[in-house]
């Protein structure tokens, strides 16, 4: 009879010494997969040695499964880890809690060793008794410290909104545009505009979706700026969109404070452009990008968005064939921009991981929940409302940047510094959400709220956008920022 090869038998540094996390049926299917793999030298499982596993079951300490001894809690991970030269730690526990995984996901990442993780319960493939799992099994990614599985959204919904629909995405070549042309893509438009002015981004996508899709999807990509009035209304003439995702804008927060005219080109009198084409040409819904940013804003960017939401706002109220709507949430895992790419190549480059400061703290999520919420609040929307995301509790930066250094096999302050710099211009120590005025409506999706409209006069804002219109043509920074912190009554811009 064959049995599993374990620790103690041979000593070869070809095998990675593993801890299984979980003594329960995940991990009986793992092992038993190891067994039969031993028996194949070209399964890559083969090079997997299951040394010990840790339970939270105190019952079940110093018991064996398949000849594996439980030697511990989940906390004492970082130490199981040390006394028994792991190499590798598999996270079996599908079944558990998103506090639960959170909490031993911190202690995985705390050993310094490789780790792989098995998916939810709800995300694993099980058919019969011959299911495998070591298949499914994935390298944990930095989502995965999040603590929670992803959020789910209504397909349904969002497959009656976009079906047979000719779809504009502006900024479609950028990070949550260019999830939007994806998912966009799965839902049977009529046609998808994808409008960008950066050409290399804007081709990169257009190519993924030739592979993907062939002849099958009718794709038209445009390199345009939506700060020319002229161009986008040529665009809306030739194409008249029934949907508009308007995601084009500049969004950094430091560059922006150096180029604060800049942003408000852009990112106000863009949106402007847009929301006036939308109510020109009778769109069905325009559904525009926000931030976190926008609420209580610091910084210009956020100032400019923040514009943006009142923009929107101002134009649902208007009562015309389009309903108008704002998406809003914090940050985005992996975007352009984002801190995690950043992080990654300090790593990679042997430097030091910079974080502005050791409380800041934000919200995070995923592209892919990013861009669901965008497409279900289009789909559920009215007009005039602003859909927030539950995204759960906020993370410290200064941990994300430590389990990172862990993900990759080092020690954070030590084989890797972490350096504090000080906030950057126009930075705060943590988001909100939603403003002070506004208050929260549900959903049928727990997860997606409604802040309350806050009311604007119509005329006052357009006699508003008409002086900083005048004031950004003469490029002057300083009096664009006075101009600002006067249209939005919350903006207390943060120099440092």
């Amino acid at each position: 009879m064959v049995h599993l090869i374990q620790a103690g038998e041979f000593n070869s540094e070809e095998y990675d010494r593993t801890l299984i996390v979980g003594a329960g049926n995940a991990a009986r299917m793992i092992l038993q997969e190891i067994k039969y793999a031993q028996q194949d030298q070209n399964n890559p499982s083969n090079m997997i040695l299951p040394v010990c596993m840790v339970d939270d079951d105190p019952s079940k300490f110093h018991t064996k499964l398949m000849g594996v001894e439980v030697v511990g809690l989940t906390k004492d991970i970082p130490l199981v880890c040390r006394q028994y030269n792991i190499d590798l730690v598999i996270f079996a526990i599908p079944s558990c809690t998103e506090e639960e995984r959170k909490r031993i996901m911190g202690y995985c990442s705390e050993s310094g060793c490789r780790i792989k993780t098995v998916p939810y319960l709800s995300q694993l493939f099980l058919d019969d008794d011959s299911t495998q799992i070591l298949s499914q099994i994935k390298d944990i990614k930095i989502e995965d410290l999040l603590g929670r599985p992803p959020i789910t959204f209504n397909k349904k919904k969002i497959r009656d909104f976009i079906n047979g629909k000719i779809c504009m995405v502006t900024g479609g070549g950028g990070s949550i545009g260019s999830e939007l042309v994806r998912q966009i893509a799965k839902y049977n438009p009529e046609q998808i505009i994808i409008v960008d002015i950066y050409e290399n981004n804007a081709y990169d996508i257009q190519q993924e979706l030739y592979i993907e899709y062939g002849d099958s999807l009718d794709l038209v990509t445009l390199i345009a700026s939506v700060r020319d009035y002229a161009k986008m209304d040529s665009i809306f003439a030739e194409y008249r969109p029934q949907v508009v995702f308007h995601a084009a804008a500049h969004k950094h927060v430091p560059l922006m404070e150096v180029s604060p005219t800049e942003a408000v080109k852009n990112n106000i009198f863009g949106t402007l452009n847009m929301v006036n084409l939308a109510e020109k040409y009778e769109v069905e819904r325009f559904v525009m990008i926000s931030t976190d940013k926008a609420v209580n804003p610091t910084n210009v960017m956020g100032a400019t968005k923040r514009c943006c939401e009142m923009i929107v706002q101002n134009h649902s109220h208007k009562g015309g064939k389009t309903e108008f709507v704002t998406t809003r949430f914090g940050n985005v895992l992996g975007s352009n921009g984002s801190v995690i790419p950043l992080f990654r190549r300090q790593i990679e480059a042997g430097r030091p991981v910079t974080v502005t400061h050791p409380d800041i703290i934000r919200y995070f999520m995923t592209i892919p929940e990013a861009v669901s919420l965008v497409l279900e609040a289009g789909a559920i929307a009215n007009g005039g409302e602003i859909f927030v995301l539950d995204m759960g509790d906020p993370v410290k930066i200064t941990t994300l940047a430590e389990n990172l250094i862990r993900m990759y096999g080092k020690v954070p302050y030590r084989d890797v510094e972490i350096k504090f710099t000080g906030l950057r211009p126009g930075e705060k120590l943590y988001e909100e959400l939603l403003m002070d005025e506004e208050g929260l409506q549900k959903t049928d999706n727990k997860k997606i709220f409604i802040g309350n409209q806050i009311e604007t006069d119509p005329e006052k804002l357009n006699r508003q956008l008409d002086e900083l219109h005048e004031i950004v043509e003469t490029n002057d920074n300083d009096a664009t920022v006075k101009k600002l912190e006067s249209m939005v009554d919350t903006f207390h811009h943060n120099v440092n």
